[in-house]
């Protein structure tokens, strides 16, 4: 088992039963450390600045920490600015739904730009994710994978990729479902899991980085953001 230190450190393995080269790895996991640590820094002042609205505006942690399942199936947590109101988990569903009255105003805001993901960029430095990959899912919705759909789980999970861009209008899908879990289960979910599943079958440098360039432009033209 490897310790967290190697986890971060690790340039070989991420994805090497799909037959992808020790250069397309290293490459991978270089440009992710990159990208991660100047996204941080460029990002600085607006960590900065949501962290002190949150505070002001919601009581409870500026940070949330949510369960995921990353790459081979450990569970890691996932950081994100916080955009609920505090233990929004024991008002409703798991699951964001447009409209969702357990967002408070600035989390609003913030889903809608994605400043709430970049926290996230500390998790690729950790080597917990990738700047492009995979939906990170929750522990309770992996359980729901077939063995192909299992998959996905030889890679990290991304901040952003073709998944989370295709459906980046999720919640409104949601909103009006009478059972909106058990429509993302059988529904939304696999959809999304085609989708990262071709992106892990055709992945190379060139495409990762054609998928962050494409990201902001859906953030800036996308309201469903």
């Amino acid at each position: 088992m490897k310790s967290q230190q190697w986890e971060a450190l690790d340039l070989s393995l991420d994805g090497s039963s799909l037959n992808r080269s020790v250069f397309q790895n290293v490459a991978k996991r270089l440009l992710d450390l990159l990208f991660a640590t100047l996204g941080l820094i460029c990002f600085l002042p607006l960590v900065v600045l949501s962290a002190l609205l949150a505070r002001i505006q919601s009581p409870g942690p500026i940070i949330y920490r949510a369960k995921r399942v990353g790459r081979g199936g450990r569970i890691f947590e996932m950081y994100k600015f916080r955009t609920m109101v505090a233990n929004a988990e024991s008002l409703g569903t798991g699951l964001t739904i447009y409209g969702d009255s357990r967002i408070t105003k600035l989390g609003r805001f913030l889903r809608w730009t994605k400043w709430d993901e970049i926290p996230q960029f500390l998790n690729v430095i950790k080597g917990d994710m990738s700047i492009i990959g995979p939906r990170p899912e929750a522990p309770a919705y992996v359980e729901y994978y077939t063995e192909v759909q299992k998959q996905v789980l030889q890679v990290r999970p991304g901040i952003t990729g073709p998944a989370q861009i295709a459906n980046r209008d999720e919640e409104k899908k949601l909103e009006g479902q009478s059972h909106p879990e058990q429509y993302y289960i059988t529904q939304l979910m696999p959809k999304k899991l085609e989708i990262d599943l071709d992106y892990i079958g055709n992945q190379s440098v060139a495409a990762d980085l054609l998928w962050l360039l494409k990201t902001p432009f859906v953030i800036v033209f996308s309201h469903r953001c």
